[in-house]
């Protein structure tokens, strides 16, 4: 069954504005506040131990929340469940900024990530039933893709200029901002015009649970490697308990009458491989992200303001790569003829950053390294989410499109710990190698930038990797012809 072609909904671009706004509010707060967070710790005093919840707290509630909040969103109705979204997320924002002692700020970062996990499927679901024409629809989304991928970047920017020109609370107050504009274009703009909900539909409570369950676990057990260590017995028992309650769910979905995951959404070979590649792409991207903020800052000595701005040109590549690459054919070119050379070109770019020394320069290493991965990215994740979502059934567009934002959690909780755990055992292995030829302070001091270079280096070779393996995923899995062309079953 696939969605039924309607009538162009009147100010859609309008819509799609304030919609992009929203979406930007969420994507840019996972890297805005960890600029900012050396200054909150000083600010209220809290430990090295409940730093790393300030992060965590949001990226739990986040990532258990999502599927919830998409099926949310398609029983409750997508343009209330994105209105309550925004508002709930501007609220916590602003309990966050005026927090007074540690608690305060992790409760209110723990309800950002709920009300964010009901609003980014709602923000995606809108776009998915509000533009109904192909060529429209790819425009709309490859906006949105650059957005999404974008996002992360523009946090960096944006938390360096507030926590050095302002103070650290605004990164989390800025978004009372984001969110006025977006809840006013909600109210007035927006419109859910193929709800097609079906009343009297009861929740699925076990697949709630069980779900939330196995993702928080899953998520929290990739953010404890970094800590703890992959032997560890609570990471383990975390990851362990991930897989059984998981599986526990997916048993559970395909007996219950009204599933909260309808395994037809994930079933369909070419959607299933778009999630896949979805999840595993991000590994890569958290590989740049993380390590490249390092090594500006720590290794090049560049202040959080021009670490934003070194990052502009992947930003740039990745809003061409969307909007003039994969939008425009995206209607004409089948899904994975663009997503696995765009992941490649990414991997390629990634491959030059891999290059970096302590002494590289910017123009000729970083720059081009970092425009070929934006423009590979843009590129292969615009026809991803238009995949990702195309041909469900109307009442499943919410948790369809939460499947796009778990693919990305959970890639980035795996990305963040793995490539992590390998830059930290290459430094270690480089600075065991070299330590003979250290004989003075200042040799040791070279000795310790080359060694964290090095683990740079190698997790972003790595990284370069995963989308290779991305690209192999979406070449393999996702129908060589267009989806228009095969009927687009939304069945398995």
């Amino acid at each position: 069954m696939s969605l039924p072609v309607s009538q162009p909904v009147s100010g859609r671009w309008k819509a799609l504005l304030f919609i992009g706004i929203a979406q930007l509010m969420v994507v840019l707060d996972g890297t805005i506040v960890n600029i900012a967070l050396p200054a909150a710790q000083r600010d209220l005093g809290f430990s090295d131990g409940n730093r790393q919840w300030v992060v965590t707290a949001y990226a739990l509630a986040f990532g258990g929340l999502l599927l919830f909040g998409g099926r949310i969103a398609d029983l409750w109705g997508r343009k209330r469940a994105f209105t309550v979204g925004v508002i709930g997320f501007a609220a916590a924002s602003a309990l966050g900024g005026a927090a007074v002692d540690t608690s305060m700020l992790l409760g209110a970062r723990a309800l950002q990530g709920a009300f964010g996990a009901m609003l980014a499927p709602a923000a995606l679901s809108l776009i998915t039933v509000t533009f109904t024409e192909p060529k429209e629809r790819a425009k709309a989304l490859g906006i949105y893709g650059a957005i999404a991928g974008a996002g992360g970047a523009v946090g960096l920017l944006l938390g360096g200029v507030l926590t050095e020109y302002a103070n650290w609370r605004w990164t989390l107050l800025v978004n009372v901002f984001f969110a006025v504009i977006a809840a006013a274009g909600a109210i007035l703009v927006i419109h859910d015009p193929a709800s097609n909900r079906k009343g009297g539909r009861h929740l699925d409570i076990p697949g709630v649970l069980l779900a939330c369950a196995g993702l928080v676990s899953l998520v929290y057990g990739f953010t404890r490697v970094e800590t703890d260590g992959w032997r560890a017995p609570g990471t383990i028992g975390l990851l362990v308990a991930a897989v059984v309650l998981l599986a526990a769910f997916v048993a559970t979905e395909s007996r219950v009458k009204a599933p909260l995951l309808p395994l037809r959404v994930v079933g369909n070979r070419s959607r299933g491989g778009a999630y896949a590649a979805v999840a595993i792409s991000v590994i890569g991207m958290f590989g740049l992200f993380l390590f490249l903020t390092y090594y500006l800052q720590v290794v090049l000595g560049y202040s959080p303001v021009i670490t934003g701005v070194a990052f502009l040109p992947m930003v740039a590549g990745m809003m061409i790569g969307s909007t003039q690459i994969g939008a425009r054919l995206t209607p004409r070119v089948a899904p994975r003829l663009l997503m696995a050379p765009g992941y490649l070109l990414a991997a390629g770019g990634l491959a030059i950053l891999a290059q970096i020394k302590v002494d590289s320069s910017y123009t000729f290493v970083v720059l081009p390294g970092m425009v070929l991965m934006g423009l590979g990215l843009g590129t292969a994740m615009m026809p991803a989410m238009n995949l990702a979502t195309h041909g469900v059934r109307p009442q499943d567009v919410g948790v369809a499109s939460a499947m796009v934002n778990t693919s990305q959690q959970v890639g980035g909780a795996i990305g963040i710990a793995l490539l992590n755990t390998i830059a930290t055992s290459s430094t270690a292995t480089y600075t065991r190698d070299h330590l003979h030829a250290s004989s003075s302070p200042k040799a040791d001091g070279m000795l310790e930038l080359q060694a964290m270079v090095h683990g740079y280096a190698t997790a972003i070779r790595w990284s370069a990797g995963f989308l290779v393996l991305a690209a192999l995923v979406a070449f393999a899995l996702i129908d060589h012809r267009h989806p228009k062309a095969t009927g687009d079953s939304a069945a398995a």
